[in-house]
């Protein structure tokens, strides 16, 4: 498969890149900055420089043609004030649904939050985040074009990852390693079975390829 991954300097989407190339995919990485090339090189990956708070539908669409599938994992980042939570986790991740939509890339996965919701209240920067994502998360699962999956992970950590997690619909409240967030996307990209889906992810005790297949057309 050729997968474009949006935010492709992110934690998780670098291991991402790492496991799809090492698969065998063709995978290609949005990057803003140029610097960051060489990084998705050393994983596997192609690098295309295009900045997403700017950029049109038509321009991203651009870079997805011939694509089988995109998958959205940019974020603005821990430290970034509320309007680039718009500009970022909102805006950036519906331009690139349209562009998927414009270029006809029909499987679609989105790296969400869990708590994600629009109508979620409060006014901390967290606050402002969760309602983007979910803003973002309504968007897309509102665009019949797309074959999506929304994945929903808990509190991301850096520790090595186990392979072992909880995926459904209603985890409640954990943590997961970004290791295990992006082998659970990896899977969920072989996986068309799972679009249509919203998921919550957290460490547990099934084999990856297993909870994948457990929630696969439901």
């Amino acid at each position: 498969m050729r997968i474009v991954i949006a935010g492709g300097h992110g934690q998780i989407a670098l291991r991402l890149e790492r496991l799809l190339a090492a698969r065998g995919n063709e995978v290609a990485g949005i990057v803003r900055k140029a610097e960051q090339s060489d990084d998705l090189r050393n994983a596997g990956a192609e690098p295309v420089l295009l900045d997403l708070e700017s950029a049109s539908v038509e321009e991203v669409a651009a870079h997805l043609q011939g694509a089988d599938a995109a998958v959205f994992a940019a974020g603005a980042g821990p430290g970034s004030g509320s309007e680039r939570k718009d500009t970022v986790d909102k805006g950036a991740a519906v331009l690139f649904a349209d562009a998927a939509v414009r270029a006809g890339v029909r499987r679609h996965v989105v790296v969400s939050s869990m708590g994600a919701d629009a109508g979620h209240e409060g006014d901390d920067v967290f606050d402002i985040y969760l309602r983007a994502k979910g803003a973002a998360d309504d968007h897309v699962r509102g665009l019949d074009a797309l074959d999506w999956t929304i994945l929903r992970p808990g509190s991301l950590t850096n520790d090595v990852g186990t392979g072992l997690v909880r995926l459904e619909a209603d985890t409640g409240r954990g943590m997961v390693t970004r290791d295990d967030v992006a082998a659970v996307v990896a899977e969920l990209l072989e996986t068309p079975a799972t679009a249509g889906l919203t998921l919550e992810l957290v460490e547990g005790s099934a084999p990856v390829s297993v909870a994948v297949k457990s929630v696969a057309g439901n």
